[in-house]
């Protein structure tokens, strides 16, 4: 009876544990039934640039992480850096997951690039995609692009040559597109010639198309630094950076000391490393060499007289730095010359008219020093020392303070640099401007 009612308790204890472990098991299905598919949506907006690059590889390997059902491209972009593009292109097309672009509005140039390389192409009924034309459109951009074009549609099962005549004036295709023009489809154009997958004019129908219409959208925005690198790695902003670094610098080699200009000069260089090291474009190796060439100009404008070795390899690394970032030598050639181009030119519009405007008045005297009015050299006085010859007291950078007949004057000279403790003579003086040379002492003895 013992053994019996032994056998009755552990048959009860079974059953309970059976029990409980199918009850456990049906809520986890359960639970797994309802949870809700996942699909991210990247936003790919405005001008395509190495900021966007980040940003959207970076969402694209969080919806693979997380598992996601699918990811949708929203595209509205006129085009930008085709490098830009041609990474995210990259990483669209290695994704194990499925991809669809969905054309809100436009997806030109570079934008056309990265919609080609989504598994699916939706467009808004009214949205185009083309105009691919690189610039400069010379040979080898156009034979260039045209490759990652026709590359990427024919991997997609899509036609070559519409990819190709959207980015090759050149090529011809009867019925669609002459020779001599850029072809840009709109959404009836590009369904009708099956180059797109169909319409949608929201994302709840593209999730339609897909079949997942319960699915949960997961939205991936930029973060602080991505943003940031996009401001700065825009076409249009990084060489306007480059362009007030330059000028910067220039000013600081005309004055005395470093300024203000210098500090805003470095503000701006350090903003344009800052970005493409953020982006992946630059390493801390062009920081560093940048580093060294700013190094060695202070060493020139602080510690040695003149402009010399010191000066020219403080140059050439940082102009080195610069093409190291761009990582392009054409869009460095490009970025540099219009930089140097544009602070040059602001340098000499800043000598020419700012002394005239009303601010610069207030920080400059413009008085006359009078005898009457208790000052010791008048300007008559100053004519009268034409021809004299005298000490720099500080360096002449053009300009600086000299001593002669025992009174210290300001004085520049006529561009030369000259070293303080230097003999030096009066060639004119025209008001209170006092012109000086440096007296040959070779001559004298």
């Amino acid at each position: 009876m013992i053994i019996k009612s032994y056998l009755n308790k552990k048959r009860k204890i079974f059953l309970i544990i059976i029990t409980l472990f199918i009850i456990f098991s049906l809520i986890a299905l359960n639970t797994y039934a309802n949870e809700t598919d996942e699909v991210y949506l990247v936003s790919i907006k405005g001008t395509i640039d190495l900021g966007l690059s980040s940003y959207v590889q970076r969402a694209l390997e969080e919806a693979v992480l997380n598992k996601a059902k699918a990811v949708i491209l929203e595209i509205d972009t006129f085009g930008g850096r085709v490098d830009a593009a041609t990474q995210i292109r990259d990483k669209v097309m290695s994704l194990n997951i499925s991809s669809i672009t969905y054309i809100k509005n436009r997806a030109w140039s570079a934008g056309a690039l990265i919609a080609l390389s989504a598994e699916y192409i939706l467009m808004d009924k009214s949205a185009s995609i083309g105009a691919a034309e690189p610039r400069p459109a010379d040979e080898k951009n156009i034979s260039a692009l045209k490759a990652e074009f026709t590359s990427t549609a024919l991997s997609r099962g899509r036609s070559e040559d519409i990819a190709a005549a959207m980015v090759d004036k050149d090529v011809e295709i009867k019925g669609i597109i002459e020779k001599d023009k850029i072809l840009t489809l709109n959404a009836e154009q590009a369904i009708k010639l099956n180059f797109v997958d169909g319409n949608a004019s929201s994302i709840e129908e593209v999730l339609n198309f897909l079949n997942l219409k319960d699915a949960k959208i997961v939205y991936i925005y930029p973060n602080w630094a991505e943003n940031i690198s996009r401001f700065v790695t825009n076409p249009v902003v990084s060489p306007l950076l480059l362009s007030i670094g330059f000028l910067g610098l220039i000013i600081e080699f005309w004055t005395l000391g470093w300024g203000i200009a210098g500090s805003i000069g470095i503000i701006s260089l350090s903003l344009f490393f800052g970005g493409h090291i953020i982006v992946g474009l630059a390493g801390f190796e062009t920081i560093i060499l940048f580093a060294i060439g700013l190094l060695l100009l202070l060493v020139e404008i602080f510690f040695i007289p003149g402009f010399g070795l010191a000066g020219i390899g403080g140059i050439a690394a940082i102009l080195a730095s610069i093409f190291l970032t761009f990582g392009n030598i054409v869009q460095a050639t490009y970025s540099i010359l219009i930089a140097l181009g544009v602070s040059v030119i602001g340098f000499f519009l800043l000598i020419k008219y700012i002394p005239t405007t009303r601010t610069w008045r207030k920080f400059v005297l413009s008085t006359e020093q009078k005898k009457e009015f208790g000052y010791t050299v008048g300007t008559k006085d100053l004519k009268r020392l034409t021809g004299k010859e005298g000490i720099a007291i500080t360096p002449l950078r053009p300009s600086g303070i000299v001593e002669v007949n025992g009174k210290k004057l300001n004085a520049l000279t006529r561009g030369e640099y000259v070293d303080s403790n230097t003999k030096i003579k009066i060639i004119s003086v025209e008001g209170n401007k006092i012109v000086v040379e440096e007296v040959d002492v070779s001559k004298l003895s």
